[in-house]
């Protein structure tokens, strides 16, 4: 919840309100300007339609297993009914580690009209990660706040999925 006199970052007293003073996010609502909806929800939505059931899994912390929790449901429901299409999300991008347990990592994903197309582990699982977007299997991506919401955003957005039963989301910790 929000501290007890915040303005709240649609007010136009976002970031400039005496209750802002030592916020550790003053500076990100000082320069935010209140906006309506946001566009891409509803292409989000458009995209995931094709999407059964989506299922996130999340934690407080890191290191507990979120990811190896992932995997090993996204092979169990592959496996259990191999007529059933299964997807994974590796939105974790501080430390995209699905393209290395799944064994598929130096991959390329492809773009096509429709837009990215996932990495196939098998014929009815297939994977999608920051992973295979950063330009080693060293690298990480170490963002913060609008730019790191904006590639979950895309990821969301632009992977074509086509018709899933399951849609796995390996979330980052917190």
């Amino acid at each position: 919840p929000p501290p007890e006199h915040c303005p709240g970052t649609g007010s136009e007293d976002a970031g400039k309100a005496s209750a802002c003073e030592g916020c550790p996010n003053q500076q990100i609502c000082a320069s935010a300007k209140p906006q309506g909806p946001d566009p891409d929800v509803s292409i989000i939505a458009q995209r995931l339609e094709n999407v059964k059931r989506k299922i996130l899994i999340l934690s407080g912390k890191g290191g507990v297993g979120k990811s190896t929790v992932t995997t090993m449901l996204a092979r169990g429901l592959a496996n259990a009914d191999k007529s059933k299409n299964v997807g994974v999300l590796d939105v974790d991008l501080c430390g995209p580690s699905l393209p290395r347990v799944f064994g598929v990592e130096g991959e390329q994903i492809h773009q096509s009209g429709s837009g990215w197309s996932p990495v196939f582990v098998e014929d009815n699982l297939s994977v999608m990660s920051a992973g295979f977007l950063l330009p080693s299997l060293d690298s990480a991506v170490i963002w913060r706040g609008p730019k790191k919401n904006g590639l979950i955003k895309q990821l969301l957005r632009d992977v074509d999925w086509e018709e899933l039963e399951f849609l796995l989301i390996d979330t980052p910790p917190g």
